[in-house]
């Protein structure tokens, strides 16, 4: 394969792992960063080899063809829309967009001129997911019936510096965590049918207690704890929590499916690792699996990987703009459903992910 040359938009504290990711895989190359803060581009491009330039400069330089970006939530599909219009490939980071026009807009633009269109989360193709992809195939809990979900916790105003846009429009715990979730059950399960949904604003102020901004108070503009309830096009039902509000803990699954023949408990799908549990008949009690797949520590920026290798040769990537348009499309759905008291029929669909290859290590994709 060629190198590929790679810009990145947005430098804030995901970016390290996209600049460490893009370093295990000989075929990219990470040339120039950007930052509307240049010191934010100076500094990281001091620490990982690159270039620090303007957007402008990083958007017009014809090296370059795939551009990941990392701006913040509300203006992803804006970038998108730029870099797809310097004729370049792009990988954001989630939420896809803030609603569905503009997310079409992003998937509409990439169409007519030929591009590829990423999204994270691409957690869903490290090694607990695609575990448990492997064990609902081949049978083990026989025909999935239901699903339950729990993302809760109590806000990230008490670590993150700059927590401000998680309570923003573009935030709240759907947004922000829903990707992660999503895209695992639409990995496990298949594209969904309809949702009901029900939220609230618990507080509808929130103070900062991390540096450097403590004891700033910040103006809840969005709902913070939001509960849908999910129908797949294969019948599967199920609930899905997302919450900023629990603050003194919980001790719900992150997912759990449920099956003709057995139970499966799947680990967080934030990340690419954790315990894989197993209960059906031939056992007594939930059994842990041991993971079928590569990519067990972090991993993320292996869909952008994976994407290039697309565009390079063809097929379609697992991190894609239709799976990105359809959980932006779910988000959407249970606000409105929220909002109005009606269920909600999707307007949009997907294919399951072509599962990753068992018999490869880490940062071999082929």
């Amino acid at each position: 394969m060629t190198i590929t040359q790679i810009g990145i938009i947005g430098c804030g504290n995901i970016s390290n792992a996209y600049f460490s990711a893009c370093k295990r895989f000989s075929f990219m190359n990470v040339k120039s960063c950007a930052d509307l803060f240049p010191a934010a581009a100076e500094a990281k491009a001091k620490e990982h080899g690159c270039t620090a330039v303007s957007i402008d400069a990083l958007l017009a330089d014809p090296e370059i063809s795939v551009v990941i970006n990392l701006t913040i939530p509300k203006a992803h599909a804006e970038t998108d829309l730029k870099i797809l219009n310097a004729g370049k490939h792009a990988y954001s980071e989630k939420p896809f967009a803030l609603t569905r026009a503009e997310g079409q807009a992003v998937v509409s633009l990439a169409k007519k001129k030929n591009l590829r269109v990423g999204c994270a989360p691409d957690t869903v193709m490290g090694a607990a997911v695609q575990t448990c992809r492997k064990l609902i195939d081949d049978g083990e809990i026989g025909t999935p019936l239901a699903f339950q979900a729990n993302m809760i916790c109590g806000g990230h105003e008490s670590w993150h510096p700059s927590p401000e846009f998680y309570y923003e429009k573009g935030g709240g715990p759907m947004f922000d965590m829903g990707p992660y979730y999503l895209h695992a059950l639409i990995t496990l399960l298949g594209p969904v049918k309809r949702v009901q949904g029900l939220t609230r604003v618990s507080f509808p102020t929130r103070t900062i207690t991390s540096q450097p901004k403590n004891g700033k108070v910040i103006n809840v503009e969005i709902p913070t704890h939001i509960v849908a309830v999910l129908e797949f096009h294969n019948g599967v039902i199920g609930q899905l929590t997302t919450s900023f509000d629990i603050k003194h803990g919980a001790n719900a699954p992150n997912i759990e499916i449920y099956g003709t023949a057995g139970s499966l408990s799947v680990p967080d799908p934030n990340g690419t690792g954790g315990q894989v549990k197993l209960r059906t008949p031939k056992y007594a009690d939930w059994v842990e699996i041991r993971h079928t797949h590569p990519y067990r520590e972090g991993s993320r920026g292996v869909g952008v990987a994976d994407m290039v290798i697309a565009i390079q040769k063809g097929g379609q990537h697992r991190s894609n703009d239709e799976i990105a348009l359809h959980a932006l499309d779910i988000m959407q759905a249970v606000h409105e459903a929220s909002a109005t008291g009606n269920q909600v029929l999707l307007t949009t669909t997907c294919a399951r992910p072509e599962p990753m290859r068992a018999d490869l290590p880490d940062w071999v994709l082929e």
